[in-house]
């Protein structure tokens, strides 16, 4: 299985309001979404991925077939006022669940761009908090337990670590 992860263009936009379709109905299990009139969830501010510096749009295939995609940003964090990367937004297509895709995609994401991490999970999603429990202890090389964060009506658990380039 060749595993790849690839920058995208604005050209690409499509392609990721696409696949962020398919992300939202995901999370429409855990958490009331509505439909739009146009038959879409919709998510605002993909655009920004393309005009600011600190926010990075990729695309991921596997054996060269479309699988996914990652959201990067960095600006305040959920448990800090200073500068983290967050992964905004994480996406693989169910065929590729449950294989090492995932784990792998975060692990080469976390290299690309070093520094402190933080990686919110929904508190009403526990197959994800699962995910992200395994696949940070994997990379860092020890059990890591996350933060419980309220802000608002929504309760995040939070895992916060640091990445280096050579790890």
């Amino acid at each position: 299985m060749h595993i790849e992860i690839v920058r995208a263009t604005p050209e690409q936009e499509p392609i990721l309001a696409n696949l962020l379709e398919l992300y939202i109905h995901d999370f429409s299990e855990y958490v009331d979404l509505d439909i739009g009139p146009d038959g879409r969830f919709g998510y605002g501010g993909l655009s920004l991925y393309w005009s600011e510096p600190d926010r990075h749009a990729l695309l991921v295939r596997v054996d060269g077939k479309l699988a996914g995609f990652v959201l990067v940003k960095r600006g305040p964090g959920a448990t800090s006022a200073w500068a983290v990367w967050d992964m905004a937004e994480f996406f693989i297509i169910r065929r590729w669940r449950r294989r090492g895709v995932g784990t792998n995609i975060a692990h080469e994401v976390w290299r690309r761009f070093p520094g402190q991490w933080e990686v919110r999970v929904m508190q009403a999603n526990p197959p994800a908090r699962q995910f992200w429990t395994r696949t940070i202890s994997g990379f860092i090389g020890k059990a890591v337990n996350p933060v419980r964060v309220e802000k608002g009506d929504e309760c995040w658990w939070v895992f916060s670590f640091e990445s280096t380039s050579d790890e």
